[in-house]
């Protein structure tokens, strides 16, 4: 019969400059476990919808070595690819672009590619059935200091919450959200969305949903898959 087109879509955004002397890689595109990070991330959207829209933000000096990727490891989910600007703002705006009004979008870092499908569930539900954005959030388990000039002073824990993604909205409010002018003091796509009045709600994330930014965690990351020996991962 006809495929019926997904009321979802999610950005994914892989960071990381342009091509210069010397750069590394962006370590979206190193294997974990034998599959590219970035693949691993996709994957987790596509399992939990396999009609949703998948739009990818790169650095355009990458659009080469990702479609070299892609054939290498015969990876054929659809995914948009668009080119990234200089800030996270500019990118995810560039990414809100080939996402229709009438989707619930989600914006989510390349780099977590542990999210779970109950994660990802929980989030697109809420942010739809509310209408309202949905961060997932942990609890924060080291002792913290908050610095001001040369005076520090303990930081209560229990009142601080580590920001994870996806971060989920009705697509017609952080579209409209995004047009507004780049602030620095916009740190993620919540911080946006509560400049334009966007209500958003905060849910239990996952300890296990870590970010993947160093090499050491690019091994780490490595070795989590690899002691699972389930490629659901």
């Amino acid at each position: 019969g006809m495929i019926t087109k997904s009321k979802y879509s999610v950005v994914i955004v892989a960071g990381g400059k342009g091509l210069r002397v010397g750069s590394a890689i962006p370590k979206q595109f190193l294997p974990l476990a034998k599959k590219p990070m970035l693949m691993r991330t996709i994957n987790k959207f596509y399992e939990f919808d396999s009609t949703i829209q998948i739009v990818v933000v790169l650095h355009p000096d990458y659009f080469t070595l990702w479609n070299d990727l892609c054939r290498e490891y015969n990876f054929n989910i659809a995914c948009e690819l668009v080119a990234g600007g200089n800030t996270r703002f500019d990118s995810v705006k560039r990414g809100l672009a080939l996402v229709e009004k009438s989707k619930i979008v989600s914006i989510h870092d390349a780099a977590r590619p542990f999210v779970t499908k109950k994660l990802i569930a929980e989030s697109y539900s809420i942010a739809q059935q509310e209408q309202c954005g949905v961060i997932p959030v942990v609890d924060e388990k080291n002792s913290l200091r908050m610095v001001i000039g040369d005076k520090h002073h303990p930081l209560d824990r229990e009142r601080v919450k580590i920001v994870q993604t996806p971060q989920v909205f009705p697509a017609h409010l952080i579209k409209e959200a995004y047009e507004v002018k780049y602030s620095s003091l916009f740190t993620d796509d919540a911080t946006v969305a509560e400049s334009n009045n966007i209500a958003v709600k905060l849910i239990q994330g996952d300890d296990a949903n870590i970010k993947v930014t160093t090499m050491h965690d690019v091994h780490y990351a490595s070795y989590l898959l690899n002691i699972s020996g389930k490629e659901s991962f």
